[in-house]
C-alpha cells in the first residue's frame, strides 16, 4: 500500500464522525456472538483492502456486524465474504478461494475493496447523515488510486454513493440518468472508469438465489476483460 493511502487508512481507523454507529460497533465487539466467544473483535472503522495498483475498484455497502467489525477486513468471516472472495478467486482478483482473518494470507491483484459506510451499522442501514460523513473517504480513495479502469458497486446504495460523487464533481449531469440493474454497464464519461452495478452478496439476496455464483461471476469476468 503506498504512503498517502496508509495515511487515509489509519485516518478511517481512527475516526469519530458518527456517535451511533461507534457505539453500536464497540457494543458488538464487547457483547460478540456465541460462535465467535473467543475472538477478540476488531470494533473499529474497517480500512479498505487490496492492490494500491488496482484497475478494478469494488465498492460495497459496509462491514458486517459480525464479519468486518470482528475481523477488521472488508469482507471478511460472513457468508457475503465468502461469495464475494469465491467470485474474485475464480476470476483471478484473489489469490485464495475463502477469506477468514485479516491474517489468513489473502491476496488481491487487480482489484481493490472498499466501501460507502465504514463502521457496521445496525440493521445494515447508515443513515444519510452517516453516509455523508463517510464519503470523504471513498473521494480520496477515488483521487489516489490512479489505474481504475473500472468501479462495481455491490447494491444500490453503493451505486447511488458513487454517483453522487461523480454528479458533485461534474462528471455525470444526474444520478437519474442511471438504472441501477444486475451487470449492467454505465459509461460515465469518456475517461472515466466503466461502472458495473451489481447485486449486493448479501446472505439474504444469495439464499433465495436473487444473486446466484454464476451471476457475481459474470460481473467480475466483465470488470476484467473492460479492466484489460
Amino acid at each position: 500500500m503506498t504512503g498517502s493511502l496508509r495515511v487515509l487508512m489509519q485516518q478511517v481507523t481512527a475516526c469519530q464522525r458518527c456517535p451511533r454507529l461507534r457505539a453500536y460497533c464497540q457494543e458488538i465487539a464487547r457483547v460478540k456472538r456465541r460462535a465467535y466467544r473467543d475472538w477478540e473483535y476488531w470494533g473499529k472503522p474497517v480500512p479498505s483492502f487490496g492492490d494500491p495498483q488496482a484497475r478494478v475498484l469494488i465498492v460495497g455497502l459496509a462491514p458486517g456486524a459480525h464479519g468486518a467489525n470482528r475481523t477488521g477486513r472488508m469482507f471478511t468471516g460472513d457468508r457475503s465474504g465468502e461469495f464475494l472472495y469465491r467470485a474474485l478467486y475464480q476470476t483471478g482478483f484473489a489469490s485464495q478461494a475463502e477469506s477468514l482473518s485479516h491474517e489468513d494470507g489473502l491476496k488481491l491483484s487487480g482489484a481493490y475493496i472498499t466501501a460507502a459506510a465504514r463502521c457496521a451499522p445496525p440493521d445494515n442501514k447508515p443513515a444519510p447523515a452517516e453516509l455523508a460523513n463517510c464519503r470523504s473517504y471513498l473521494e480520496r480513495e477515488l483521487d489516489l488510486l490512479k489505474g481504475i479502469r473500472v468501479v462495481v458497486t455491490l447494491g444500490r446504495l453503493a451505486f447511488d454513493t458513487y454517483l453522487r460523487i461523480l454528479r458533485d464533481r461534474g462528471g455525470v449531469a444526474s444520478r437519474a440518468a442511471f438504472h441501477f440493474a444486475h451487470n449492467a454497464e454505465h459509461r460515465t464519461g469518456p475517461d472515466a472508469p466503466v461502472l458495473i452495478s451489481c447485486y449486493h452478496p448479501s446472505q439474504q439476496n444469495t439464499s433465495t438465489g436473487k444473486l446466484t455464483e454464476a451471476m457475481l461471476r459474470q460481473v467480475f469476468e466483465r470488470a476484467r476483460r473492460i479492466a484489460g
